[in-house]
Formats: C-alpha cells, structure tokens, sequence
C-alpha cells in the first residue's frame, strides 16, 4: 500500500504536561505529525513519558500548554467524542464487560457517538480471525479469556468502527510472544484495509518497533526525539 504523506491526521503543536501535584514536567513541549500511510512506534525506557504523550494525543489528558489537531484543524471540547471515533486509544490493559466477548464487542453501538453504526457479526468475526481466532471466540465468556484473548476483544471493539487512526499504549507489554504476534498481526491486517489510516505504537522493545512501524521514534526524560534513521 503506497503512504500519502500530503494528508495530515493528527499533528501536536507546543503539547506540554505537568504533574498535577508535584508541578514537575511529564513531557516537554512537543511538536509532532502523524500523515495518512503511516506507521510509526515511540521507543523509550518506562516513564520517560511515552504514556503520556499518547494519552495527550488522545485528549485523554488535558494539555498545560499546547494543543492538537485533526486533519489540521483544532479540536473543540464538543467535538472530542467524535475525535477519539476517529482516532482509537489502546490501553496497555483492556477492561472487559461482565458477559461473552460478543456481549462486549456490541457496547460501543449502545453509545450516542456511534448512533449511526451498529454490530455486524461478520466483521467482528472476520477481524478475530486475522488474529489467529476460531469461530467460537464471540461465544467465550469474558471472565474465561487470557491476557492475549482479552486484549485481542479489547483491539477488535474498536477495529470494528473502523478508525482512521490507532494509539497503541504498549497493548503487548505483558503478554506472550504468541499472543504479541497476534496483536500485530491484526494491527496490521486493520492497516492494510485503508490508505489515509495510521498508527503510532508505543513500546519498550525496539524490535517490535522494527517489524510494527517504518517510522520510528524515541522519548527520553519527557523529550520526543527525532526520526531514528
């Protein structure tokens, strides 16, 4: 699938973050732009700010300085929901729902934002099984799954509504090598599906850097660093 570098999805302008107690910088003010095609992973050691940075991305936190926006345009308090529609958070720990993975997988159309939509079986099915799952995964309980199971749930609710952008939060820091692959392999089977999609992967391990991203950057003490060459 060939980029195009000329459509810019979510670009940071000046984002700082203060801890809210102690005063002392979380992330520096940071400039950063994500285009349509792209694929890029932030290394760097724990709390050197990774988190942070993605959550800011996200509007998940509130920015001390600074701001971001969608396809150039800056994002209104209204018009977060919509925002984070179109540009998913993944959370190194999935929360599930009481009941099946099915049972979870139709929340997210009980939701006003996603008023519009609604489940489609097939898809969720179709989507599971590019990680590797079998016919019989919706019907699983939740409370029955593995770590890589859920967080596998936890990526196909959200795939499911068709981002145009993912922010992964490290979503295979704790699971085994065989279930990471399987993350990876649906991230990049969603990736595949569109040409103005995108992702910024947060992790520790520069080799999963290598085979999630081919933009790869590195934070340090709450400083973004530019492209690793």
């Amino acid at each position: 699938m060939s980029a195009v570098p000329s459509i810019e999805l979510v670009a940071a302008h000046g984002v700082m973050r203060r801890d809210a107690i102690r005063g002392a910088v979380l992330l520096h003010p940071t400039d950063f732009t994500l285009y349509a095609g792209q694929r890029a992973a932030v290394t760097g050691p724990s709390g050197s700010g990774k988190s942070v940075f993605l959550r800011t991305l996200a509007l998940l936190d509130a920015c001390d300085a600074g701001y971001v926006t969608w396809r150039g345009a800056r994002i209104a308090r209204a018009r977060i929901p919509a925002y984070r529609r179109r540009a998913a958070y993944i959370a190194q720990r999935p929360a599930m729902l009481d009941g099946t993975v099915e049972d979870n997988l139709r929340y997210p159309f009980t939701l006003k934002t996603y008023g519009d939509t609604h489940f489609d079986r097939h898809t969720a099915m179709r989507l599971a099984q590019a990680a590797g799952r079998g016919e019989d995964f919706l019907d699983k309980f939740a409370a029955d799954l593995s770590g890589g199971e859920a967080q596998i749930a936890a990526l196909v609710r959200v795939l499911q509504l068709a981002p145009d952008v993912l922010l992964l939060d490290e979503p295979t820091a704790s699971l085994d090598p065989a279930s990471a692959r399987s993350i990876e392999a649906l991230v990049s089977a969603w990736f595949d599906g569109g040409e103005e999609r995108a992702s910024i992967w947060v992790s520790h391990d520069p080799e999963q850097a290598g085979r999630v991203a081919t933009r790869h950057l590195t934070m340090s003490a709450g400083v973004l660093g530019g492209d690793v060459q």
